[in-house]
């Protein structure tokens, strides 16, 4: 290989500065391999959106070139994106068990193939020229790895995300003794979770929060309802556990809890004791005391299964005062009114809810600072690449480093889209690629853009005007125009604007009198621009104005 090859170009294509969109492309010479493909959920501005996936169109550029697709678990930050890119790109994707258990149901709903090959932490599979190697860490979700990515000059090595749990539900210690046999043999670039790297100490055990669990299970005189990431297994095989103890039966309602329970049971994930689980629609028949569900809505999402209880709306579960809400999760940062609200809702109805602002009902999946500079200082990296969070998340993970001994020149603090090149020598930014988000509504798979997010906002915040002209075959008006409002204005409350403005539009039609009007589209704009003024003028909004122009021969 030249010396111009000899180098590696790290290009992250979401999953910095942000939460979520996680998709890191690594490449060396004319092949590349992408770290995850995740997605992430709206903002509040994002009206109708339902899914927000990176711009992977650098990826469908370079089809050729992709060796394969490596998942470090199965969270929708990591996995949220492949019904979308295996539609354009056919390459293979390597992941675990228990990701690829989760990948292939999000495919078959989607309808989607895919090339899917399980690996085990401590396999490696050869892509040439890479070596990807996967290497066990522990997360709130089973089977997560991290990965030693050989090339030809070095090794990238890439945490995934991680927590470092002692006492793991499923005792699968993180594999620390080829972490550090990599660090003792030389890691050239090294790429670690930022999640947590505010938050100072360590991260709690996932095992505490079984002992909270059978606290709360013990004290609970009537049912007891847990809501929690569906993904985290571990917690659910608590919860279930913890509920078989004290003689309750379990329900699992929720698309996504119940997916995900039974891909766990089927994969041996998770050990459900035999006659615990009931249907839903016989705990009516139960004693209060001997029923527990396991729900989604942790989050606060308006369509889950704990939002709606709270709303008074679940066909299935009405709450009965004494009724205990676990809320086994901590508010994704822009969710802390929606969860706030079902907290109130829940609490208003007489129900006992046990929160994580209360006690050890949940424990984060990712590393705290005492943890990121343990592994830091396991793999010495020549160079450090803080990822997976938003930018002041990045600055301190980037500071932690230093204090490990990284030199600053040689942390990098990246934007989706720069382009990283490393050599045995030296590394630096060389440039960028467009990069973006695509915005997915409903059920279709194309980019819903930024002129029709805009236009829903101006909808939301201003309300749409619609404006009817009719005129003969000579520009000649045939009737006063009309006009429609929806969000903006009460039109029969506010009959001396809409007269203003029917006799601007009026005056405005003079000019076209005598004439066939050939170019309608010019006559909307200028209906148009004179219907806004007149509403700016007087009540200083810009509704969306549609102008209808009808021709009558």
């Amino acid at each position: 290989m030249s010396q111009k090859e000899s180098k590696i170009t790290l290009i992250p294509l979401g999953g910095l500065g942000e939460i979520g969109n996680n998709m890191t492309v690594v490449k060396y010479g004319n092949s590349m391999i992408v770290i995850d493909c995740g997605m992430e959920f709206p903002e509040d501005d994002m009206l109708g959106i339902d899914t927000v996936i990176p711009d992977y169109t650098f990826l469908v550029e370079n089809r050729k070139r992709i060796k394969g697709i490596f998942l470090t678990h199965g969270h929708e930050d990591h996995i949220g994106a492949l019904p979308y890119v295996l539609k354009d790109l056919d390459v293979p994707v390597y992941g675990t068990k228990m990701t690829l258990g989760i990948v292939k149901h999000k495919l078959k709903e989607a309808r989607v193939s895919g090339n899917l090959h399980e690996m085990s932490a401590g396999e490696t599979v050869t892509v040439s020229p890479f070596k990807v190697e996967f290497i066990r860490v522990n997360h709130s979700i089973p089977d997560a790895i991290g990965m030693a990515i050989h090339t030809p000059i070095g090794v990238v090595f890439h945490t995934g995300d991680f927590k470092i749990d002692m006492t793991p539900v499923d005792g699968e210690v993180m594999d620390f003794h080829r972490i550090a046999a990599l660090g003792q043999k030389g890691v050239l670039l090294m790429m670690a979770d930022s999640t947590n790297a505010e938050r100072p100490g360590y991260t709690k055990s996932e095992k505490l929060v079984g002992s909270t669990f059978n606290e709360a299970f013990r004290n609970a005189k009537g049912r007891i309802i847990v809501a929690t990431f569906a993904t985290n297994v571990h917690r659910l095989q608590q919860a279930i556990s913890t509920a078989a103890k004290y003689n309750r039966k379990v329900a699992i309602v929720g698309r996504s809890m119940i997916n995900v329970v039974s891909i766990a049971t089927e994969l041996g994930y998770l050990k459900i004791p035999k006659n615990t689980i009931v249907d839903i629609d016989e705990i009516d028949h139960l004693a209060p005391n001997k029923v527990a569900i396991l729900a989604t809505g942790s989050q606060g999402e308006p369509m889950s299964t704990l939002t709606r209880i709270a709303n008074g709306e679940h066909k299935n579960i009405k709450l009965i005062p004494g009724d205990t809400i676990i809320v086994s999760a901590h508010p994704i940062p822009g969710n802390e009114v929606s969860v706030g609200r079902n907290i109130d809702l829940l609490v208003k109805q007489g129900a006992d809810v046990v929160a994580d602002a209360d006690s050890d009902i949940h424990v984060s999946g990712h590393a705290r600072q005492e943890e990121l500079k343990l592994v830091l200082a396991m793999v010495k990296p020549k160079y450090f690449v803080p990822v997976h969070g938003e930018e002041r998340m990045l600055f301190k993970h980037a500071s932690l480093a230093q204090l490990i001994g990284v030199p600053s020149d040689n942390i990098f603090i990246l934007e989706n889209g720069s382009m990283l090149e490393v050599t045995k020598k030296d590394a630096g930014v060389k440039g960028a690629i467009p990069v973006g988000k695509v915005m997915i509504d409903g059920m279709g798979d194309k980019d819903v853009g930024s002129i029709v997010l805009r236009d829903r906002r101006q909808l939301a915040n201003d309300g749409i005007m619609v404006v009817i002209v009719t005129v003969d075959k000579h520009g000649m008006l045939v009737a006063k125009p009309e006009m429609i409002s929806r969000g903006f204005i009460y039109v029969k409350e506010a009959e001396e604007l809409m007269e203003a403005a029917r006799d601007k539009i009026s005056s405005l039609m003079e000019k076209y009198e005598g004439k066939r009007i050939k170019d309608f589209s010019a006559v909307k704009q200028d209906v148009k621009e004179c219907v806004g003024k007149v509403l700016y003028a007087d009540v200083k909004r810009k509704p969306m104005i549609i102008p209808i122009i009808i021709e009558l021969d």
